[in-house]
């Protein structure tokens, strides 16, 4: 098993690029089994995530071919025959889910697998359920997969209101809504950039939809989409993470380019936190150049649903507060129980408590480098951001969370001056004991 040894303090130097968004590529992916005929999409990071869900769609009938170098994925769903996404791909990550929007809107039934995922907290997946259920379709459970259909192949089409707002099952909706019969209308619909990016995506292909990034989204269905060639956009929580780093780990008072970017998806509840802690940015067309702060004042947050403070940030922050001088509160209104990563970052001297959904951080203490365990994705990156300051050398072990969403950050972080490698290690190596 891969884990990461990084040695901390030393300064990092932009630039730094920012991949294409996963929480947009996997949508946008899904989005391809909607038309017949081939699909191309641009700026697809290569991701362990892009590699399963390939999987996913191929099982499908999809002919699917990606090209890392070129960062490129063309879909052939020119016969989509077999309407099923299977267990042992759903349970590596809860995304594949999607297809049971598409493989309605595309063939009229789905079966499809209740999904896994990451460790951490329950996110069932009732909501998508009711909200196909309100646009027309059957929904039953049979061992495990939900098996939906739509009455004569289409559906009618209906009204559904989120509660609460969800990116995954605004996904859903759109997906099966696009081709039923009738108009559909989702209120309380999510308002964050991967879903309007999607949406524009699939009205390119053909599709009549209305209100994109507003609460309120209307479909009028139509007959049959087309295929077409899309350019993903960069990945926002991938900016955000390169931001705190850049104001934790960069040489201070210096500016830090990272490049490649959408700032503009980045939310005002993110920056004006971000400009509190006494970090500086400038936005320079697809670049933020930030320069870290002398001294990081400690800002208390609370993760909210778009343009709120984004819920995936919320572990990094965590760590970004430890460096600031003061206590601070960091909230999940969203998930609950997302601070695995508090634990782990105990072990490293980190003095933190959590206290139901809200972690009290007590910072500007110094950190020491420790073997620590990552639980979920960005855990994981906020583990790897824990060592980049740390004293000493710090082991982020179970790395392939790591790689479901961030692009060789290892590699993007050799080329901006960290101590950091790769390396194997075994998972249940025997400890020795002495006589």
């Amino acid at each position: 098993m891969d884990k990461l040894v990084v040695r901390g303090g030393q300064p990092l130097h932009g630039p730094l690029a920012v991949s294409g968004s996963k929480n947009t590529a996997l949508p946008l992916l899904t989005a391809a089994v909607l038309p017949a005929g081939v699909t191309t999409i641009t700026n697809v990071p290569a991701l362990r995530d892009v590699n399963t869900f390939s999987n996913v769609l191929r099982v499908s009938g999809a002919h699917v071919q990606y090209d890392a170098a070129t960062h490129t994925a063309t879909i052939d769903a020119t016969r989509i025959s077999h309407p099923e996404a299977p267990y042992e791909l759903v349970k590596q990550m809860r995304a594949s889910f999607y297809m049971l929007g598409a493989l309605l809107g595309r063939c009229g039934q789905a079966r499809v697998s209740l999904p896994g995922g990451c460790a951490w907290g329950p996110r069932p997946v009732d909501l998508h359920l009711r909200g196909l259920e309100a646009l027309g379709a059957t929904v039953d459970l049979d061992e495990g997969y939900v098996v939906a259909r739509a009455p004569g192949g289409r559906l009618p089409g209906g009204r559904f209101t989120m509660e609460p707002s969800s990116v995954g099952a605004t996904v859903n909706l759109l997906l099966a809504a696009v081709t039923a019969r009738g108009p559909s209308r989702i209120e309380n619909a999510a308002m964050e950039p991967d879903v309007v990016v999607f949406g524009n995506a699939l009205r390119e292909m053909g599709a009549r939809i209305e209100g994109l990034g507003t609460k309120t989204i209307e479909i009028e269905g139509v007959d049959e989409l087309h295929p077409v060639t899309f350019a993903n956009t960069p990945d926002r929580i991938e900016l955000g993470t390169f931001m705190i780093l850049a104001a934790m780990a960069g040489a201070k008072g210096e500016p830090f380019e990272i490049t490649d970017a959408s700032p503009e998806h980045l939310g005002d509840a993110f920056c004006d936190a971000f400009r509190a802690t006494g970090a500086t940015f400038e936005v320079r067309g697809t670049s933020v150049v930030v320069t870290p702060p002398v001294n990081i004042r400690a800002v208390s947050i609370t993760t909210g649903v778009y343009p709120g403070f984004p819920t995936d940030l919320q572990q990094q922050w965590t760590v970004y507060m430890t460096q600031a001088e003061g206590a601070s509160t960091v909230t999940d209104a969203i998930y609950l129980d997302r601070f695995a990563h508090v634990p782990e970052l105990t072990r490293m001297g980190v003095r933190a408590v959590v206290r139901g959904n809200a972690a009290l951080v007590e910072g500007g203490f110094p950190i020491q480098g420790a073997k620590v365990m990552s639980t979920d994705l960005r855990g994981s990156v906020a583990l790897v951001m824990a060592g980049l300051v740390a004293r000493g050398e710090t082991h982020v072990l179970r790395i392939y969370h790591l790689d479901r969403g961030y692009e060789n950050l290892e590699g993007k972080l050799l080329a901006c001056g960290a101590d950091i490698e790769r390396a194997q290690y075994e998972e249940n190596a025997a400890v020795p004991v002495e006589a």
